[in-house]
């Protein structure tokens, strides 16, 4: 089987250096000569090669990053060729030395200007063969592990620009993030520079995981059994992928393709070293990883100088360390890991704008209109607390005007109400008087009958006449006092009973007829009735003042009340002059009046006392006189 694959590889050789032979002749006969006076620029040429494969991760990404850096940096036009080693997949020395005579053949005619190698397999292969190959030809190992370089065989013409793989920090990475951590699996191929690794990492990081955690390799096992292996990890395990060059079976992989599957499948977070392997179908946790677009930049500035004759041995450059520590927010969230946990100076990417980063103008619009609306209604709540202030002050001082008011009536009716006290005064005296003489006599015999039947008699006369005048010191007292404002449910009908029965001393007293007709059934309102007597006081005075001038026989006030459309109506007429057509709008106002000696208070005082029951007071003028109707709602 060995010998059968030799044969193909020589077949493959053979059929290379024919094709180049025929594409050099081509170039050769074809290219455009100078123009005359014109110097022809010669191009540098630059030989990459690549460890395993041109399309093997991570180098295919390294040398994809270099060959833009160098083109923008070189001040020359450039050549650059590309070949693999793809002998590293399986150490074959015998393939490999024909892989040799085959470079030695393609570049005879013009050896490269520079040979740039990518990675470990790589880096050794020019080593070994640099005598063999180009020994004046400068070259440039690149993206290796400086572990992997050979001082002893390295020449004048040899410049490293190396990385530091520092397997140490990246498990401290894994455990830092999860402490929890019992199993870590690290995924790597089975070629033989895999398995030169694998010896490495199991010396440096058993004394770092000793007592903390298991670290296990899959690189005997064929890829779909390590796929199987990683979707039934048991409980706080973690996954390293290093790299899949060739598996257990010897297939051979190196693209994207194994990383993607053990994503799609693996039940535990995944870690690596490299940010070139991410992609829309793979999601990392993160940690410390190299960056080939940052090692792009001293490579290719290396190459320059190396292009311009400086010795290559004489460049030191130090080994490319990890960039700043990059981390998935997607998977800081799936695995519910703090990002408290991470180092400080960490990167976050790929994070989900919060709502303020998405929305932030319409949401700094919504708060401007909401503070502007907070602070409208602290003006309208400030107002309103002033409003009812001023309305709590203004109902005071209308109590105490309506106060003021009821004195100035009872002063009207000062005279009526002493002849309605004197009244029972006299009669309790002359009833006392006649006790007194019956008593006195020479001769009383208290025994007789009609002297029992006439004290008895004067007895129940004085007691009656006594009520009536506390009745009308009652009603005055009630009329005088300062009482509060305050809403009970009362029957209208009642508070016009007692009005009237106030009044009725008054109607004798200043010669006029006072008639009432009262519905039968009750008006229950919700309302003070000290104020609701003072109304009723106010409008039988001021139809009185009306009628003055009127015959006694015309001296007629009437009070109704009445059920309307859900309201109490009472109404009080008077055969007065009436009102002009012109007044009827200006009689409630303040001041307002057609007396000689009135304030013009009463009415406006009659009008807040109803408006502050939720009621309403009209005044109508008609031939016979004028109407005050008021209207409250019914309880």
């Amino acid at each position: 089987m060995a010998a059968s694959y030799t044969l193909r590889m020589k077949r493959l050789i053979n059929l290379w250096i024919a094709i180049a032979a025929f594409l050099l002749i081509s170039i050769g006969g074809t290219a455009a000569q100078p123009r005359s006076g014109e110097v022809a620029v010669q191009p540098k040429q630059v030989l990459f090669l690549h460890s395993y494969g041109q399309n093997f991760e991570p180098w295919v990404v390294w040398s994809r990053e270099t060959r833009n850096e160098l083109i923008r940096q070189s001040p020359w036009p450039l050549d650059i060729q590309e070949h693999s080693v793809v002998t590293a997949r399986n150490d074959d020395s015998t393939a490999e030395a024909k892989f040799v005579e085959y470079l030695d053949a393609l570049y005879a005619q013009r050896p490269p200007d520079l040979i740039v190698a990518f990675g470990g397999p790589a880096a050794r292969f020019v080593q070994q063969h640099r005598a063999d190959l180009y020994p004046t030809t400068p070259m440039l190992l690149a993206a290796v592990e400086v572990r992997r370089v050979d001082p002893s065989m390295l020449s004048d013409q040899d410049a490293v620009v190396g990385v530091r793989y520092d397997q140490n920090a990246l498990t401290e990475n894994v455990l830092r993030l999860l402490p929890e951590t019992k199993t870590i699996v690290l995924i790597i191929g089975n070629s033989p520079a895999e398995r030169s690794w694998i010896g490495e990492m199991q010396r440096t990081l058993g004394p770092l995981l000793e007592n903390k955690a298991e670290l296990i390799f899959y690189n005997e096992r064929p890829f779909e059994e390590v796929l199987k292996a990683v979707a039934n990890l048991p409980p706080h395990s973690a996954i390293f992928f290093q790299q899949m060059m060739v598996d257990g079976a010897g297939a051979v992989y190196g693209d994207k393709e194994p990383m993607k599957r053990i994503f799609e499948v693996a039940n535990a977070p995944i870690f690596t070293y490299d940010w070139s392997r991410v992609d829309d179908g793979v999601q990392v946790v993160g940690g410390p990883m190299f960056s080939p677009a940052e090692a792009a930049r001293p490579t290719a500035a290396v190459a320059v100088r190396i292009l311009e004759g400086e010795k290559a041995s004489g460049i030191k450059v130090p080994p490319i360390e990890f960039s700043a520590p990059k981390y998935d927010w997607r998977q800081l969230q799936r695995w519910n890991i703090s990002e408290s946990r991470l180092p400080p100076g960490s990167e976050i990417l790929f994070r989900e704008p919060t709502a303020w980063e998405r929305y932030s103008w319409q949401i700094a619009l919504t708060l401007a209109v909401l503070l502007v609306q907070a602070g409208l209604i602290s003006v309208l709540l400030l107002e309103h607390r002033r409003r009812r202030l001023a309305e709590v002050q203004s109902r005071q001082r209308m109590v105490e005007l309506a106060h003021v008011n009821r004195f100035s009536t009872a002063g009207e009716l000062t005279a009526s109400i002493s002849h309605e006290i004197n009244q029972p005064l006299g009669a309790i005296l002359a009833n006392a008087e006649t006790a007194a003489a019956i008593l006195e006599s020479q001769s009383p015999d208290v025994a007789v009958l009609p002297d029992i039947v006439e004290l008895k008699t004067i007895v129940n006369d004085i007691v009656r006449d006594d009520r009536r005048a506390s009745e009308v010191v009652r009603r005055m007292r009630s009329l005088l006092k300062k009482a509060p404002f305050e809403l009970k449910n009362v029957d209208l009908n009642d508070v016009v009973r007692e009005t009237l029965a106030f009044l009725s001393s008054l109607a004798v007293g200043q010669k006029f007829e006072l008639t009432s007709l009262l519905t039968q059934n009750a008006l229950p309102v919700r309302a003070d009735r000290i104020q609701l007597q003072q109304v009723i006081l106010n409008l039988v005075v001021n139809g009185i003042d009306a009628m003055k001038g009127n015959p006694t026989e015309d001296r007629i006030i009437r009070i109704q009340t009445s059920r309307v459309d859900g309201f109490a109506e009472l109404s009080v007429s008077d055969r007065g002059p009436g009102i002009a057509e012109d007044k009827l709008k200006e009689i409630f106002e303040p001041f307002f009046t057609t007396k000689q000696e009135g304030m013009g208070m009463g009415l406006c005082i009659a009008q807040t006392i109803i408006e502050s029951h939720s009621g309403r007071i009209s005044a109508e003028s008609h031939a016979s006189g004028a109407v005050f109707r008021v209207r409250l709602p019914l309880a």
